[in-house]
């Protein structure tokens, strides 16, 4: 999570925090057609790669950042006219295409390149920090106010907030509600509010 503008700097530091918290794989990268979003991929997961020689004449060119083979990113674009969406294009921007298909293929959790999931999850973080509903008085003047809050909230969202989807059946008609953080086996128990915020973080997390 970064707090900001959509700027490329803003992009860039964003996407280094998903490299510096993932495990070296890359995942396939979706998004809106921002024209901002290659480049900051590029300064992030590129790989620098000098042309080779070509024997003309002229200054040789100089090495540049491409993609690397692993990294695949494709775009939606929406076409509106008269402020709706009359058409939406897919486009991939970096990796193969049959790969990429291949992929969506095999995903279980969607078949197409698309923004829904992020796009979902702007909406329910907007329903649960009054900071970020639009046109109200609730915003904050000053941007650790909106950081500290935004922490809160996704910490509630993963412990301490059971996910309907997430449930399990444990008998006939009885279930046992889930938590993000209980669907990925790093707590037992649905956490309350007092045990969210009485935990103790380790200092070497903090540094």
């Amino acid at each position: 999570m970064v707090v900001g503008e959509r700027t490329l700097p803003k992009a860039i530091q964003l996407l280094k925090e998903v490299k510096r918290v993932s495990d070296g794989e890359l995942p396939l990268f979706t998004s809106d057609q921002w024209e901002g979003y290659p480049e900051a991929l590029l300064a992030v997961f590129g790989v620098w790669e000098t042309p080779p020689r070509t024997g003309k004449r002229g200054r040789p060119r100089g090495p540049r950042l491409v993609p690397p083979p692993a990294l695949e990113y494709a775009q939606v674009v929406k076409m509106k006219a008269k402020g709706r969406v009359v058409k939406v294009e897919r486009t991939v921007v970096f990796g193969d295409p049959e790969r990429i298909a291949q992929r969506l293929a095999d995903s279980p959790v969607s078949r197409r390149v698309n923004t829904s999931f992020v796009e979902r999850h702007n909406g329910t973080m907007r329903q649960s920090c009054r900071r970020l509903t639009r046109k109200t008085n609730g915003f904050s003047k000053d941007k650790p106010p909106l950081e500290a809050h935004l922490e809160v909230c996704r910490a509630y969202y993963h412990w301490v907030r059971p996910h309907r989807g997430l449930r399990v059946k444990t008998g006939e008609g009885t279930h046992q509600d889930r938590t993000p953080a209980m669907a990925a086996e790093v707590t037992d128990h649905v956490w309350s509010v007092e045990e969210l915020l009485g935990v103790v973080i380790p200092p070497e997390y903090l540094q």
